[in-house]
């Protein structure tokens, strides 16, 4: 019963690889240290890649044990399961599908005897998406390292870098931390600063973000290995600390009442999920007809600080490539992408030709 209940919750991939005996596998390779990995969705892949290629080098002084990631869930719109992004790069890699761990939750007593048996030096942690108790955190000998998307102790939590790019940002960064159960608040061993431009998605930040912090991981290894990286690792500043709460669905609406740059930077930083949405007025004068039309918001510019009569207070207006939003403070939000229920990403120039005259109104 036992061994089954493990096959079943930990070991899902273990038809697409043939496994390797940990036994035969330690002896090739005892006198290298032991890096656990833990990381979930496409951009903890790029740190598994660095990390991939730095141990496949001759002078590498260690090899990845074991990789932990979330349960397979549904994707492909619900009709399959497929294992998480970290799982699929690492299955492709070659990896053992017998070292893939998939817990539900890090702290049940079945993973971590396993985690224990593999005797780790380091976990590594890259968005893994779990919380880690301190049954966990007291396993490996060196401690577990994160990659953290923000310079701490700005931004911590669930979101920085849409937390950061709502705020607008002009610079941010990545920083890898000892962790401690307070939640990213461990001793900082370095941090690389990014600048950050006015148009930037947090899609493409995160991943900018998660590649320099897969170059300052491989960089600063030795040191983790080595112990110095403990000695010399820097405490957090709490009177510094700020807080990047998860975003809710909720905050994807829109209000023209807020000025532009505002609502640009809201548009930047829910990009990919959960989206900005806005509700408008579709004003047919021919027939005098009116529809409530909600779009999602995709690609935005702040546009030049408006000269607004009162009487057009209200109207979305089309200019060269952008649908021109009266917003707050006399400011204007040009909206160049714009994706209408059950329809593809489309351009502002062809959603206005769609209208055929129609006239759009904030509300």
């Amino acid at each position: 019963m036992h061994s089954t209940s493990m096959l079943r919750r930990f070991f899902c991939f273990n038809a697409a690889s043939p496994s390797v005996a940990p036994s035969s596998a330690a002896a090739i390779t005892s006198k290298k240290k032991s890096l656990v990995f833990l990381g979930s969705p496409q951009v903890s892949a790029t740190v598994l890649d660095a990390l991939f290629n730095a141990s496949a080098e001759p002078s590498s002084s260690f090899e990845i044990a074991a990789i932990v990631t979330q349960p397979p869930s549904r994707r492909d719109r619900g009709r399959k399961m497929m294992p998480s992004p970290v799982a699929q790069y690492a299955l492709d890699r070659g990896f053992s599908a017998n070292l893939i761990f998939t817990p539900e939750r890090a702290g049940e007593e079945t993973f971590l005897s396993s985690l224990r048996a593999l005797q780790p030096e380091v976990c590594i942690t890259a968005a893994y998406g779990n919380i880690l108790p301190t049954k966990f955190l007291n396993i490996p000998t060196l401690g577990t390292v994160n990659i953290h998307p923000s310079l701490l102790p700005l931004y911590r939590g669930a979101a920085p870098v849409q937390r950061a790019l709502q705020d607008g940002v002009k610079e941010t960064g990545v920083s890898l931390a000892f962790t401690v159960r307070a939640l990213d608040a461990g001793p900082v061993i370095a941090r690389e600063i990014v600048e950050v431009d006015d148009q930037i998605k947090a899609p493409d930040l995160l991943a900018l973000l998660f590649a320099e912090g897969s170059k300052l991981l491989v960089h600063k290894l030795p040191s983790i290995f080595d112990g110095s990286a403990k000695v010399n690792a820097e405490p957090q500043d709490d009177s510094k600390v700020t807080l990047a709460p998860k975003i809710s669905p909720e905050e994807s609406w829109l209000s023209f009442d807020e000025e532009a740059l505002v609502l640009h930077n809201k548009v930047r930083a829910f990009a990919g999920w959960p989206g900005t949405r806005a509700k408008v007025l579709v004003v047919d004068d021919k027939s005098s007809n009116q529809n409530i039309l909600e779009i999602k918001i995709i690609t935005t510019r702040v546009g030049p600080d408006a000269k607004v009569q009162d009487n057009d207070v209200n109207d979305i207006t089309f200019d060269e490539d952008a649908l021109v939003f009266p917003c707050g403070g006399f400011t204007t939000l040009e909206v160049l992408e714009v994706q209408l229920p059950g329809k593809k990403v489309t351009t502002a120039a062809a959603f206005w030709n769609g209208l055929r005259g129609q006239k759009l109104k904030t509300l």
